[in-house]
């Protein structure tokens, strides 16, 4: 029987910052003992919470909601900005212990993993046993805790790191989920979105047991494909091996929230070529091109649209990119204001791929290939702002 490990680190970004302030900085207070939260800059729109603290939780703050919200439910909380870098290195030596008990690691997040632990029992002791040392380890050396969840299939594994919280052990082998997962909302289902709750809410299906006893047929007639996953799902069924393997890119993309509706073409335009810049160098970098380009906008009243074109070649020549994407806003936007714009790419090809030429388009791709290379030299070199592009001067990107 296999033995697998879902390692969870709890309230990660709030968790990280803490330790940092207390061991590195000096500080007193501990983030996690008081409403706090961990989130973006309310004044330029960038305010979503992405971590709380437990006490935060009393006043029904939720992760995701935006800050101006939790700051009404809480007046005294205490917002502090993301530090991206400083949570990559906590997660790096979270990674490093877990790979000290085991060479099958597979990181799921930048805060979670799962980990084989099949025949480790001689090394590190039973399942629960060995799962007390790595929680431990853990705490003691990196001042933060977690959740592990053990199971004999992955998806029961992340199931049960999610049960109480945080600092805690939880097992649900397939022999357990009767007694310990049918009892749970269908909404605590492993990729049971709310859209599939309310289907399933309508089918008379409130808990996952309700769910697991119905019949596949009538759940697959509702929800199609993804039906008969999380009726699987459901069931305990999951045949997913841990995967160590490194996962290659399968997209490039970027989007910004701006701190002011934008209302024109031209400012619009300006935001889709600083993102296309960003997206086309690190495809450049990768050695990719891509076939696919789509172009996201959110107006201001949160609704969102999508529209993306397949290229008859493959591309990482920032002007194409730029210029397809132009086409795509064109036909998205109907006038409403923006509060955010996004750029991604798909379909993504090594550059070593033969490019066809089109005899009706008079760009040059060989000078414009040129061109953004010595771009991305000089900014390699001197920093991203050694070089602009005429139509950003005297212009603030926020």
């Amino acid at each position: 029987m296999k033995t697998i490990f879902h390692i969870d680190v709890n309230s990660a970004f709030l968790s990280w910052e803490a330790v940092h302030r207390l061991q590195d900085l000096n500080e007193e207070l501990d983030l996690r003992e008081i409403p706090s939260a961990i989130g973006g800059d309310v004044t330029t729109r960038h305010g979503i919470v992405l971590a709380k603290s437990t006490p935060a939780k009393k006043y029904h703050i939720k992760t995701a909601e935006p800050i101006a919200n939790a700051l009404k439910k809480c007046p005294d909380l205490v917002v502090v900005p993301p530090n991206m870098k400083l949570y990559k290195k906590y997660s790096k030596a979270f990674m490093d212990i877990l790979r000290d008990y085991s060479p099958d690691v597979e990181q799921y997040s930048v805060d979670e993993a799962f980990v084989d632990m099949t025949g480790c029992q001689s090394l590190f002791g039973e399942p629960v046993e060995s799962a007390y040392k790595i929680k431990d380890r853990i705490k003691n050396e990196l001042g933060f805790t977690v959740n592990i969840g053990i199971s004999d299939v992955k998806l029961l594994a992340k199931m049960a790191s999610d049960f109480e919280k945080p600092d805690k052990v939880h097992t649900l082998y397939k022999s357990e989920i009767e007694d310990k997962m049918w009892c749970l909302p269908v909404s605590e289902l492993f990729f049971c979105g709310k859209s599939a709750v309310k289907k399933l809410n309508m089918l008379g299906i409130h808990t996952i047991g309700d769910l697991a006893k119905s019949d596949r047929n009538v759940i697959h007639g509702h929800l199609k494909s993804h039906g008969d996953l999380l009726w699987q799902l459901a069931n305990g069924e999951d045949v997913s091996e841990v995967d160590t393997s490194e996962k290659e890119n399968k997209g490039y993309g970027n989007s910004t929230t701006i701190s002011f509706d934008v209302t024109d073409e031209d400012t619009a335009k300006m935001f889709l070529m600083s993102l296309c810049e960003t997206v086309s160098s690190r495809l450049r970098k990768d050695h990719k091109m891509a076939e696919v380009i789509a172009v996201t906008i959110k107006d201001s009243d949160f609704n969102s649209r999508s529209h993306q074109k397949v290229l008859s070649a493959p591309t990482n020549v920032t002007d194409e990119l730029y210029h397809v994407c132009c086409q795509l806003f064109s036909e998205l936007w109907d006038g409403s204001p923006i509060r955010l714009l996004g750029v991604r790419t798909t379909k993504i090809y090594d550059d070593t791929a033969a490019r066809q030429l089109n005899m009706f388009s008079g760009a040059n791709y060989e000078k414009l290939s040129k061109l953004d290379a010595a771009m991305d030299s000089i900014r390699n070199k001197y920093g991203s702002d050694a070089i602009k592009r005429a139509a950003f001067l005297n212009t603030k990107k926020e």
